[in-house]
């Protein structure tokens, strides 16, 4: 091959890979600036303050109050994240440190069937499974319920965002060096005083960005929660209350209202809600693993 055909297959794959980094940057901007468009009806209709602090949902009238669907999102997503943060964090320390390659050989291809699993498997194990047992748990502490509630969200959320975590976890716990635990070890300090102040030290803006990734999942998992969050359009008062996250909602009535311009436009605009949830927390842990990584 000629210098100048060189020449030429270096500039055809430089412009190559150039043109897809600036494909993958537009992606996003192109979603948020058509959901913008989509929303710009309702915006105009009822205003940003209303649409976000107002609890009245009564579409045919006019009145789009998106603060139950916010808040039951929040509820879901951060219980999820709450019940499977030491979960995750305990058993990829246990995997990785304590237990030999060969069982973590064995439970890695486990973890990834458990990311397979279509989310309305999860629903319908849900349903099965977690309503009645918060059904049953409420029953302890006095309150009835159909089970159907945040709380069942929030439980099924956590399963889901299990296997996703703790691939995150179990990679960065792996990319510490060996050196370090070796070093101090050789110094006289126990296994568990290592790894408390050897590997979650260096591999916490890791540990930070695995959960922020997962509470930005679960910002947007869909027919799981919605086959057992209960979908009524209230805010809820407690974990035992039925929600409706904005998720549930887009799923639950978007293919009946593409015929009504006011309610497509609201329906986008919590389509864009979620779009910029999700944003802010990913900007959020990144500036947060940023932060660690210079005082580490």
């Amino acid at each position: 091959m000629t210098l100048e055909r060189r020449k030429l297959k270096d500039k055809i794959i430089n412009v190559w890979v150039k043109s897809m980094i600036v494909f993958i940057i537009l992606i996003p901007v192109l979603i948020a600036l058509s959901l913008v468009t989509r929303s710009w009806y309702v915006l105009g209709h009822s205003g940003l303050t209303e649409l976000l602090f107002s609890s009245v949902w009564r579409p045919m009238a006019g009145e789009f109050g998106f603060l139950p669907f916010i808040i039951s999102s929040v509820w879901v997503s951060f219980l999820g994240l709450l019940f499977t943060t030491p979960i995750c964090l305990l058993t990829a320390i246990y995997l990785t440190q304590y237990q030999s390659k060969r069982l973590l050989g064995f439970m890695q291809p486990v973890i990834d069937i458990m990311a397979g699993i279509p989310s309305v498997i999860y629903g319908v194990w849900g349903i099965l499974v977690i309503v009645p047992i918060v059904r049953y748990l409420a029953l302890i502490f006095g309150i009835e319920t159909s089970g159907f509630s945040i709380l069942a969200g929030g439980l099924v959320v956590a399963v889901m965002l299990i296997p996703f975590i703790l691939n995150i976890l179990i990679e960065v716990f792996r990319t510490i060096p060996t050196d370090f635990f070796e070093a101090s070890l050789s110094l006289g300090a126990s296994k568990w005083h290592t790894i408390k102040n050897v590997l979650l030290r260096k591999s916490f803006p890791g540990i930070i960005s695995a959960f922020g990734l997962g509470l930005s999942r679960s910002f947007g998992e869909t027919i799981a929660v919605l086959m057992v969050v209960g979908n009524v359009v209230r805010i809820p008062d407690g974990i035992f209350d039925p929600g409706y996250p904005l998720p549930a909602l887009i799923a639950n009535t978007y293919g009946e209202m593409l015929s009504i311009p006011m309610f497509d436009s609201a329906l986008m605009f919590a389509a864009l809600l979620l779009l910029v949830v999700v944003v802010f927390f990913n900007i959020l842990s990144r500036l947060a693993i940023i932060h660690f990584e210079k005082n580490l």
